[in-house]
């Protein structure tokens, strides 16, 4: 299965996966409103070998069946750096 994948232009980090590219409309108004107009970043095979950075494969497309989106948010930076 392919999906699109975009970016926040509001959240560095912050992704949205969706089934077809700019289908937007089954997606919640507070999620776009915080994330903020998505920027197309690619089409991922999601069924391919290739690994996702951030995501796992399965959980993101299990989210896309079930909610119609995966949503990846940016991970926290470790305290420890900012000393």
């Amino acid at each position: 299965m392919l999906c699109a994948i975009y970016k926040s232009p509001k959240e560095p980090g912050m992704y949205l996966y969706i089934e077809k590219r700019d289908q937007f409309d089954a997606l919640p108004d507070a999620l776009l409103t915080a994330f903020g107009k998505p920027i197309f970043v690619m089409l991922f095979n999601l069924a391919g070998s290739k690994p996702l950075v951030n995501a796992d494969k399965t959980e993101v497309l299990q989210q896309i069946k079930e909610k119609g989106f995966y949503l990846q948010t940016p991970k926290k930076d470790d305290w420890l750096f900012r000393l």
